[in-house]
């Protein structure tokens, strides 16, 4: 499932891996885990090489379970601060490198891989790039009136102005080197604007019904 900052990717993606007892990977946990991780080292301006350098060298752990998707770099669990502010404005900095975006989707790819059952991978370029001969592709798009409010609900305490700021800059940003805003052949285009949760999992739980369906 791909789609823009506030979409609902997360809580949908979340809500079919439940109902079907799928694993859950978060992609945009690892890039803010490894945006994290530059932070603390004192890297984010050191360059894209430094960056990369940073990257490889971190120790990633993330969870798959959909109710306890915990991220940990270099053994610190980092599941709540990576939603901080300061990594939210920082992590395009270094999810728009290049070399650090073909680490973390080799790690991906694996992580698929690994998985012995279903599993919702949720992101940015999961329908292209990650996961082209996925069963379900799914672009999960919104109003951005609606993505800004969905993203300050979550971010309490987070004015407006920085909340639109960090939700339209980062798809801005990532548009660079993601395609997340047009669907690719063959990807089913999910509009939640005027739709609650349970009704986009619904949509969503259904396209993998009709696909499991078409494999007996």
């Amino acid at each position: 499932m791909d789609g823009p900052s506030g979409s609902g990717k997360s809580s949908t993606s979340r809500g079919v891996a439940r109902k079907f007892g799928f694993d859950y990977l978060d992609t945009g946990a690892m890039y803010r885990a490894m945006a994290w991780a530059v932070l603390e080292a004192g890297l984010l301006d050191a360059g894209p090489e430094a960056i990369t350098d940073a990257v490889r060298e971190a120790r990633l752990v993330i969870e798959r379970d959909p109710d306890h998707p915990r991220v940990l770099i270099n053994d610190h669990d980092v599941t709540e601060a990576i939603r901080d502010p300061r990594v939210s404005q920082s992590v395009s900095v270094v999810a728009t490198v290049p070399a650090v975006r073909e680490i973390l989707i080799a790690r991906q790819q694996a992580e698929i891989a690994d998985c012995a059952g279903g599993i919702v991978v949720e992101g940015r370029d999961i329908t292209t790039v990650v996961a082209p001969d996925a069963d379900v592709r799914v672009l999960l798009v919104a109003d951005p009136e609606a993505r800004v409010a969905r993203r300050q609900a979550e971010l309490s305490g987070v004015d407006r102005a920085a909340v639109t700021d960090q939700v339209l800059r980062r798809d801005r940003d990532d548009a660079t080197v993601a395609e997340f805003e047009t669907a690719a052949d063959g990807v089913t285009v999910v509009d939640s604007t005027f739709l609650d949760l349970p009704q986009v999992i619904d949509l969503v739980s259904d396209l993998v019904t009709a696909a499991r369906d078409r494999k007996a």
